[in-house]
């Protein structure tokens, strides 16, 4: 039995910085003390597909899936891959989403049509939703391709680590001018 582990599940499109972005909680994870396990999901990345990254840390934790219905956090990088992991939340999770819609072929192709609605949607679900434009953020920052780092700051509010674990991971993993970027886009994102 893992007691008091807690489970983060990233989710999105090939491209987006999910992988780098749950690289970057763990090392945060290990610098606050707690053993951590990650799993990834590649799919057809490079060509549009889903993507998605479970990270679990807690005093000791045994597996690196989380099960459906036990993930504390989901932190959505494309609105539509919010509907596609809603059950793997628990009852008292919190949703956080970001407002990019990446269209799949069959959108694309006039087949389907992206769903509207889609915040409205999981807040009938869940009392912890947070909507953030990670992409804007990232601008703002100086970095359009700092939009993950957004969603980490947005995600560094929801848990109880201290802020400057994160800064000095931050630091690390981006050097030069990347850095200062990045960590400005962490700030933006955990003030929204």
């Amino acid at each position: 039995m893992e007691d008091g582990v807690k489970s983060i599940l990233f989710a999105g499109v090939g491209g987006q910085g999910i992988i780098r972005a749950s690289d970057v909680l763990c090392l945060v994870m290990m610098a606050a003390g707690f053993d951590v396990k990650k799993s990834e999901v590649h799919g057809m990345a490079q060509r549009g597909g889903c993507v998605t990254s479970h990270v679990r840390y807690g005093k000791k934790v045994y597996s690196p899936l989380a099960k459906k219905g036990d993930v504390a956090i989901l932190v959505s990088f494309e609105k539509l891959e919010t509907l596609r992991y809603l059950d793997y939340v628990e009852p008292r999770g919190t949703v956080i989403i970001n407002t990019e819609e990446l269209y799949p072929p069959s959108v694309n192709l006039g087949q389907a049509f992206y769903p509207e609605r889609i915040a409205e949607i999981v807040r009938q679900r869940f009392a912890n939703v947070r909507v953030v434009n990670a992409a804007e953020i990232a601008v703002r920052a100086g970095n359009a391709r700092a939009a993950n780092t957004a969603l980490l700051g947005v995600l560094s509010s929801c848990i109880d680590i201290p802020l400057d674990i994160w800064e000095r991971v931050l630091r690390e993993q981006f050097p030069g001018d990347a850095a200062r970027q990045n960590l400005d886009a962490f700030h933006i994102g955990r003030k929204s």
